[in-house]
């Protein structure tokens, strides 16, 4: 199992945060998924696609991209 840490960007309140967590556990291969909404963070772990991670926070109307 991986950890994937993603910046989440446009998340403004709690809704926003199940939004995130909601779209991200509905990828193929996320068996846990923890949002930061202070930090702008998303750590899933699991063994998921990184891109399909990007695309469902996307899909959902907020940015995401792979931290460094």
């Amino acid at each position: 199992m991986e950890t994937i840490e993603m910046k989440v960007t446009g998340m403004t309140c709690h809704h926003c945060v199940m939004a995130v967590t909601k779209a991200l556990k509905g990828v193929h291969g996320v068996q846990e998924v923890a949002v930061d909404l202070d930090r702008g963070e998303a750590v899933v772990r699991g063994t998921p696609d990184s891109q399909a991670l990007i695309d469902v926070v996307e899909a959902a109307g907020y940015r995401a991209e792979m931290k460094k």
